[in-house]
């Protein structure tokens, strides 16, 4: 058995999630799969995948090569859009990475304009609360609100004024102690998103200091959801902090108020990241073009004036 065709087999069984999902993409019956798969643990002398009848679970040594996997299929897929020329038309699989919300009420439609515009690409769209390593994990193209390190991936800016932002319902603020100073946090009760501090929350330093403040508090609510957090916070049930896009049309609507905007970090740029070496591929070219302007027109709609607010 040819072992590329095998890696492609072990890649899709890891997207798709199981053997029968791999065959359906790659047009093959479940036990040619998992011969496939079969081969290549045969190959490397190791198991790569724990398989029951109902789940498919990499062992320690298949998470290291399905990296390797990735990167190799990836390569593969350049060096053949090089020998084509710059005249192919975008096609194939690419794979996005996007926190949770963004992506899916911000990056998913345009991602479905994109494939109704170019029929020959598919897409991947993963959901994930944290940093993906773009060419570990074979992503092509990544959304990320971070000021960012030197590094060798090529990064499109689509917003620059994104805050994290304390806010609360009119009703909330109006039956409760005034919020003046970040200190005054602890008093109140607290909705507290994981991905911001479940049990403190730091604030740019004071006047006449270089050092950020950090606010202790025990939450009345701990969430893992961005929803959760705000449905919470627009019931009148505390306050919670989020990015500033995930509030800005309740703000606008005065079902949310930003308080303590004076006190929050300067805004963060958010970016589309690509792999240097994928930039130059038909279909990331493609999209990076399509998408950026319409992202850097939907980023300016959701900017909150966090500062002048609170």
């Amino acid at each position: 058995m040819d072992r590329i065709e095998a890696m492609k087999v072990f890649v899709a069984t890891l997207d798709k999630g199981s053997l029968a999902g791999a065959g359906r993409l790659l047009s093959r019956s479940p036990a040619a799969v998992s011969r496939a798969i079969a081969f290549l643990e045969a190959h490397v002398g190791v198991e790569l995948l724990h398989r029951t009848t109902r789940s498919l679970r990499l062992s320690e040594a298949g998470e290291r090569y399905a990296a390797a996997c990735r990167r190799i299929l990836t390569e593969l897929e350049e060096a053949e859009i090089l020998a084509v020329g710059e005249e192919s038309a975008p096609r194939g699989v690419l794979t996005f990475s996007a926190p949770p919300i963004s992506g899916e009420d911000i990056l998913r439609p345009i991602v479905d304009e994109f494939l109704d515009a170019y029929p020959l690409v598919s897409a991947r769209l993963l959901l994930l609360d944290r940093a993906v390593n773009l060419v570990e994990e074979g992503v092509d193209v990544a959304m990320r609100v971070a000021q960012l390190p030197d590094s060798s991936l090529i990064a499109t800016r689509i917003g620059t004024d994104v805050r994290r932002v304390v806010v609360a319902s009119p009703d909330y603020l109006a039956a409760h102690s005034p919020i003046e100073q970040p200190s005054d946090l602890a008093q109140h009760r607290i909705i507290a998103f994981s991905n911001f501090g479940l049990d403190s929350w730091s604030f740019a330093p004071g006047p006449r200091s270089t050092v950020p403040r950090s606010v202790n508090f025990t939450p009345r609510l701990m969430v893992t959801s961005v929803r959760a957090a705000l449905a919470s916070a627009l019931e009148g049930h505390g306050l919670t902090r989020l990015y500033s896009y995930h509030v800005a049309e309740a703000v606008k609507a005065g079902q949310l108020k930003v308080v303590l905007g004076n006190a929050e970090f300067p805004a963060l740029p958010i970016h589309l990241l690509t792999p240097q070496g994928r930039a130059s591929v038909p279909k990331v070219r493609a999209f990076l073009d399509f998408a950026a302007p319409r992202l850097r027109s939907i980023f300016s709609q959701l900017a909150v004036d966090s500062r002048a607010l609170g």
